[in-house]
C-alpha cells in the first residue's frame, strides 16, 4: 500500500515482517499506560496529521480510528520513536475507556504474581 508518510520518517522505522510497528498509547499527563495498538506507515501518517490515533487492525485487516465507534477518543499530544525505531510511544489525552472491555486501561485486569 502506498502511504503519505514523510519519507524521512518512513526510512527510520523498523517494521515487523507484516509491515507493522507496535504503538503504545500513554496518558500524556499521568503517564498511565493505556493500550497497545499496531500502526503501518499510513496509520502513522494519519495519526500525525489528524491528531487522532489511527491503528491497523490485524484481525479485521483495516484501519480504525480510536473512538469513532465507542466515543472513547485519543487526542494525540506527541509521538516518539524508541531508540531502536521499532516501537512508537503515542502520548494522548484519552476520553473515556481505552480498552475494548470498557476499562480505562488494558493493563489493570490481569496482574501476574511475582515470584519470591
Amino acid at each position: 500500500m502506498t502511504s503519505n508518510l514523510d519519507p524521512a520518517i518512513a526510512a527510520r522505522l523498523k517494521r515487523s515482517p507484516d509491515g507493522l510497528v507496535p504503538a503504545i498509547a500513554q496518558q500524556y499527563d499521568t503517564g498511565e499506560v493505556l493500550m497497545l495498538g499496531w500502526m503501518d506507515d499510513e496509520a502513522l501518517h494519519r495519526t500525525l496529521t489528524t491528531g487522532r490515533c489511527t491503528y491497523w487492525s490485524r484481525s479485521r485487516q483495516e484501519y480504525w480510528v480510536k473512538g469513532d465507534t465507542s466515543g472513547h477518543v485519543q487526542h494525540v499530544k506527541s509521538v516518539a520513536l524508541d531508540c531502536d525505531a521499532d516501537t512508537l510511544l503515542v502520548r494522548v489525552d484519552q476520553v473515556g475507556a481505552a480498552c475494548h472491555t470498557g476499562a480505562r486501561t488494558c493493563f489493570d485486569a490481569d496482574v501476574l504474581p511475582l515470584g519470591e
